[in-house]
């Protein structure tokens, strides 16, 4: 699929709609996204900060939706966990960037050529207007060639 359509249409996603969570920048070659979450009345918690749950889901399928783009349907691609940790209260618009490298990629392929499961960790943080981190998230994939048919 075409990273524009793509990104237009996870943009309309109603978890991602209704939470503010909006997919700025996707390249052609499905290697760096851009996502960004804007305040509302409707995803502040009780403090008037960013609902942690929304800071989370601005990550939550990238890393995934990106490798699996490329390692193709002969690969299973899943997530395994996620984790976050709070660094400081967000406010306003944050934002997170993701870039996949060649040699992630190479070592996912060669890691499971044998048919075996490889879980690799991918992190990230979630940084305010003026680059202060906000947010540490980390997310595990399980990646596992398919059986040949």
């Amino acid at each position: 699929m075409r990273a524009s359509l793509f990104r237009h249409g996870l943009n309309l996603w109603p978890p991602y709609l209704l939470a503010g969570i909006h997919l700025t920048d996707l390249s052609d070659d499905y290697r760096r996204a851009q996502v960004e979450l804007r305040m509302r009345p409707w995803n502040r918690n009780y403090v008037g900060t960013h609902f942690g749950g929304s800071l989370f889901a601005m990550t939550d399928p990238f890393w995934m939706l990106m490798v699996l783009h490329h390692l193709g349907r002969d690969h299973f691609v899943w997530d395994k966990a996620g984790e976050i940790e709070f660094v400081k209260p967000g406010r306003g618009v944050v934002q997170a960037s993701f870039t996949l490298e060649d040699t992630v990629l190479e070592a996912l392929r060669d890691d499971a050529a044998g048919g075996g499961k490889v879980l690799r960790w991918f992190e990230n943080d979630i940084v305010d207007a003026g680059g202060e981190v906000v947010a540490r998230t980390r997310k595990q994939l399980y990646v596992r060639r398919k059986p040949a048919r």
